[in-house]
């Protein structure tokens, strides 16, 4: 005999939520996971009434499921909130020219407006472009900093209050593995804040901090929502790819092992006797960095230069790197 929802509404359970191991019959579900994301915005005031929100939207599960869950309950809780969407065509032939497909469908069913930004436009460079002059090994480094930077200057050229990502639980729980294992202080510091603000810059959101991948997907299913789910074919050798193989292992070991994770970054505090650089602005493009120069400059500078590398590892060695280029050492 089937099992009844634990919610005792008398229906059938139709699914078994990964996340606490309750059966819920589908309605339960929907509840209990849009009252998780109202109760995150709520608790960690990440909108104010009034305030123009874009929704960064690659067409994949989390920026669709943010979408339609944002749509929903502005309209349910009255937030008040103008939202819109926002995409960034990293120019990937065969990857993201379809997905920006899927992004104008949550246009057109959610009526939301939508700008799409390209790398192209923005850098001069497309990452089928960067990946001939580079190669696979490190074309994920230039696609995450370009991206990050591309959605503050969308985001800046919408005139929003604020950006809201996809990033879910499951994200951020790697995100913790991969800065202890890189011994990224400053990262690890503010890699679990729900929201994150540097002068200056447009408030960035998490909605969906403490949903679970597993959730979103079947939220997604059984709501028969559009996305686009094929993997990036750049992203096969990725680092994060190591720290999400680790992360489903552990999982199968211990269900709230990426709560687990997250809990004890939010509580970690680095000594005061520990130096980490301060967020400012990039004397040349006047974006968030912690460097006078931002990562994005410099790897631009790289590429345009016909060095490619430039830009890659230790900001010690990129910038003795800059420096031995603009002064060139000379024997006579």
């Amino acid at each position: 005999m089937p099992a009844l929802c634990k919610t005792n509404c008398g229906n059938k359970a139709k699914l078994k939520r990964p996340k606490t191991g309750d059966a819920l019959c589908k309605e339960c579900f929907f509840s209990a996971f849009e009252t998780e994301i109202h109760f995150t915005i709520t608790k960690g005031k990440l909108f104010q009434r009034g305030n123009t929100v874009a929704i960064a939207a690659s067409g994949g599960k989390d920026s669709t499921v943010l979408a339609y869950v944002l749509k929903l309950l502005n309209e349910k809780h009255d937030y008040g909130l103008k939202l819109v969407l926002l995409s960034i065509d990293e120019g990937i032939t065969g990857y993201r020219d379809d997905s920006l497909d899927t992004v104008k469908q949550n246009r057109d069913d959610y009526k939301m407006a939508l700008k799409v930004l390209s790398y192209e436009e923005l850098y001069g460079w497309t990452m089928d472009s960067i990946v001939k002059e580079i190669g696979k090994k490190n074309n994920c480094t230039f696609c995450g900093v370009f991206r990050r930077q591309a959605l503050d200057r969308g985001a800046a050229q919408l005139g929003v209050d604020v950006l809201a990502t996809g990033h879910n639980a499951d994200d951020i729980a790697e995100t913790v593995i991969m800065n202890v294992l890189r011994g990224d202080i400053a990262r690890l510091q503010r890699c679990t804040d729900v929201a994150t603000a540097s002068e200056g810059a447009i408030p960035r959101v998490k909605p969906l901090k403490y949903a679970y991948e597993k959730e979103i997907v079947m939220y997604a299913y059984f709501k028969q929502l559009v996305y686009f789910s094929t993997e990036c074919i750049y992203s096969p050798n990725a680092y994060r790819g190591y720290a999400r193989a680790f992360l489903k292992d552990l999982e199968k070991i211990r269900p709230t092992a990426i709560i687990d994770i997250i809990h004890s970054g939010e509580v970690l505090r680095v000594k005061e006797n520990v130096g980490t650089r301060e967020r400012g602005v990039c004397e040349r493009c006047g974006f968030v960095s912690s460097q006078k120069v931002c990562k994005a400059c410099v790897l631009l500078e790289g590429l345009n230069k016909g060095l490619p590398k430039l830009g890659i590892g230790k900001s010690s060695k990129v910038n003795k790197m800059r420096e031995m280029k603009m002064n060139p050492v000379v024997d006579f």
